[in-house]
């Protein structure tokens, strides 16, 4: 069963839209600094680390890329081009976990970015997570539930 919190409500492709602006955003700075910005910096990192920094930029790309490639799918259901999303191929992918030790020896705008992926992906799984969730029951009003008990004591 899908939770209709995530069907093709207009507030649920305008979390999308956003979420998916959001990426693209992040994951461009990231391309940029991962690219150019970040150079001098990797370079005053010793050989090791370097290589554990590139372990771990990777690690941060991929993650966007998937969340990226989940809003997209999301952003076609809404648009009525895709049927069928709630398959388990079509869920977000686990994404590998970063290593918070070498985190820590990273320069600050090669955490911050990480960081910012991470958290972009959790609020991604949190949705995806939710997609199949039974809706959570709203607060049901007293004259609904005085008519319902009505009705059943007759």
């Amino acid at each position: 069963m899908t939770n209709p919190a995530f069907g093709g409500t207009t507030l649920a492709a305008r979390l999308v839209d956003a979420l998916y602006t959001e990426a693209m955003l992040l994951a461009d700075e990231t391309r940029g600094y991962f690219d150019e910005a970040g150079q001098d910096e990797r370079e005053a990192l010793s050989p090791r680390l370097r290589v554990e920094f590139a372990c771990e930029a990777l690690k941060g790309t991929t993650r966007l890329m998937q969340v990226i490639g989940w809003l997209l799918m999301r952003k076609a259901v809404h648009a009525g081009e895709m049927l069928e999303a709630s398959s388990e191929n079509r869920r977000l992918g686990e994404a590998p976990p970063l290593d918070s030790v070498v985190l820590a020896r990273l320069p600050q705008s090669a955490r911050r970015l990480l960081a910012a992926g991470e958290d972009l992906y959790q609020r991604v799984r949190r949705i995806d997570d939710g997609i199949d969730a039974p809706p959570v029951p709203g607060p049901t009003s007293p004259a609904l539930s005085l008519l319902h008990r009505l009705e059943q004591s007759f």
